[in-house]
Formats: C-alpha cells, structure tokens, sequence
C-alpha cells in the first residue's frame, strides 16, 4: 500500500484485497516455516570436538519440532510424570501443533509487517512513526509473553495439578496430545495478552480513541481482563487466570503511559 493520501481513499474492494494479498504472505511464511519444522533437523557441524556452526538436515524422525518437545517435557514435566500415546498417531498429531507454533513464532517479523503495512495509512499524518517503533516491539511482547508462561506460570500449573493427583496416591500419566495442546494454550495466550500495549498503540495512532479513553476505562478492562485470564488458562482452578490478569493490568498502565507521553509530544511539536 502506498503512503498518499489517495491510499485513504481506497474503495471497500481494494482495502479486502489488500488485506486478503496480506493474509496470504502470513499464511504462506507460517507454512514454510512450519513444513521445515517438520522434515528438517538441527545437526551441529564439529571439527576436533569443537562446534563450529548447526546446519538444518531433511530428518523428520528428529525435526525440530520432535527436538523442542523433547524439552518441554524434561523441563515442564515432573521427573514422575511419563508422556503416553493412547491412539495411534497422537504423538504426530501433536508434533503438526507444536510446528505449527514455530511456523506461528517464525513468522512474527512478517506478521508485524504485513499488520504495519495495512494499518499504517490511516497514521501516516497523524504522526511520524519508523515501522521499527511498531516491528520490535510487537516481537518483542509476543515472545516476551511465551517466555513468561515457559518459566514461571506452566511449571506452576503442572506441579500444582500433579500435587492434587499424588495427595490420592494417583499414578499419573500424562497423553502427549493433551499436554501439548495444554502448552501451546498458554503459549498462544500469553503471547496474545502481552501484545496489549501495542493494540492500544496502534489503535491510539490512528485517532480513533485518546488516552483519556483508556483512563476512563479501566474499571472496565479489569473485569475483561478477568474473564479473559479465566479463558485461557486450562486447568480451571481459578488460580492461574491471575498469571494472566495481573500482567496484563500492567501491561495497560505501561499503554497508558506510553500513549498520554505520545499525546503530550505531538502537543509540544505544534
């Protein structure tokens, strides 16, 4: 899309197909990214002991997406807790989600640009913004978001429910189905929940609402916050959602901030 003022004036037909050309560059970046996950390994390339580089090689009994779930289960789980497959296929059906999640983390740059592109006509005169202003920190929350659940909120959770099972003198097996898509829940989640400060960036820049609306709304987002945080969170203890709850209340001040500081530069540039 083009950076003119005509660009506003697109007809309601060349805006969709704008944004379908869009969704197809995502879409076709996840794919790759997702069938390489799934036929290609990460061998190291050694010389006397010592590694020198890791090249990718066609192997899709050791692929990357088998190698990342081999992590997570020696970190997540507790050292009692087996992974089982109770149907055939399970156990490939769950390595399609987890590279599916790579194609999804390996496409962030592309993501972040294709949402910029389409979105940035309608800011363009409202204010001067690099696309690396909008790009980083979008990959940044997102991982940042995957991060926080990977250390501190699933481990948690695990250890919490395997605590419940043992006070009863359970045996506790876990389907791989099941914990991968237990995982990849709280993956998606709180990568999704950690982009907030962008999505009321983003939408703040096109004028549409100022930072008087989101103080004004506060009392409102806690209780979405709430109910989302209760969504998301699969175990249904009632506890977790506040793993959610809080850092996004966070999250919205630090949003806040930025767009009342924003506000007040645009003010002073006049």
């Amino acid at each position: 899309m083009s950076f003119s003022s005509s660009s506003k004036e697109m007809p309601l037909r060349q805006h969709i197909e704008e944004l379908r050309s869009r969704i197809l560059h995502i879409v076709i970046s996840i794919i790759i990214v997702t069938v390489f996950s799934m036929s290609f390994g990460i061998k190291p390339l050694e010389l006397g002991g010592t590694i020198l580089v890791y090249y990718p090689y066609p192997d899709p009994f050791h692929n990357v997406a088998i190698g990342i779930t081999k992590y997570m289960q020696e970190t997540l789980l507790p050292p009692e807790v087996k992974l089982i497959q109770t149907a055939p296929g399970q156990a490939f059906f769950s390595q399609i989600y987890v590279s599916i999640l790579i194609g999804v983390i390996g496409s962030m740059p592309i993501i972040a640009k294709e949402i910029f592109g389409f979105i940035s006509p309608a800011i363009e005169n409202k204010t001067k913004i690099g696309i690396l202003n909008i790009f980083l920190p979008t990959i940044f929350l997102f991982i940042t978001g995957i991060i926080f659940s990977y250390v501190l909120v699933i481990p948690f959770v695990l250890d919490f429910l395997y605590n419940y099972g043992q006070a009863i003198g359970v045996e506790t097996f876990l389907n791989i189905d099941n914990f991968i898509s237990f995982v990849l829940q709280f993956f998606l989640g709180f990568g999704i929940a950690f982009e907030l400060p962008m999505v009321m960036y983003a939408i703040a820049l096109t004028g549409t609402v100022d930072a008087v609306f989101w103080r004004n709304n506060f009392r409102y987002a806690i209780l979405v916050f709430v109910i989302f945080g209760a969504l998301i969170t699969p175990d249904g203890s009632g506890i977790t959602m506040w793993f959610v709850t809080l850092p996004m209340l966070l999250l919205y001040v630090i949003g806040m901030v930025v767009i009342e500081r924003k506000e007040k530069e645009n003010l002073e540039s006049l």
